[in-house]
């Protein structure tokens, strides 16, 4: 199965394009159990674009709590879905998608500050939670 293509396919189906990622995640997993039709039928449209790359190429934004299908999203998987164009018109919008959107690029979803701190408040419960271990052992 293609992620890619099916998180393509599951927004634009919701209104407005938009999901939340707890229904991304229950649809996801509903295709993915669906049998070996969807994973072929994915296969296919995937194939259709080479190297897509949904965020990379501005096809679907995050936005808080979920993500949601840009317009440019929507071309590209209705030319997935198209019968087989001219070779030139073909070629001319796969390498549409594959430009690097003109926006900026999509903020990381965490510092790495944020990361480091992270992690060392971990290590510290783990710590923490050993000792604790030890203590009640004894």
């Amino acid at each position: 199965m293609n992620f890619q293509v099916t998180v393509l396919k599951i927004l634009v189906a919701y209104p407005d394009g938009f999901a939340a990622m707890e229904d991304l995640k229950r649809d996801m997993a509903i295709l993915a159990t669906s049998g070996r039709d969807w994973a072929d039928r994915t296969r296919r449209l995937a194939a259709r674009v080479p190297d897509l790359d949904i965020f990379c190429q501005g096809l679907v934004e995050r936005i808080s709590g979920g993500w949601k299908i840009t317009a440019r999203g929507r071309q590209v998987l209705q030319f997935m879905e198209a019968p087989p164009a001219a070779e030139p018109e073909r070629q001319a919008l796969i390498d549409q998608a594959k430009a690097v959107p003109e926006t900026e690029p999509v903020p990381r979803l965490t510092q790495p500050a944020d990361r480091a701190k992270r992690r060392r408040e971990r290590r510290e419960r783990r710590r923490e939670a050993r000792e604790r271990a030890r203590a009640n052992a004894s």
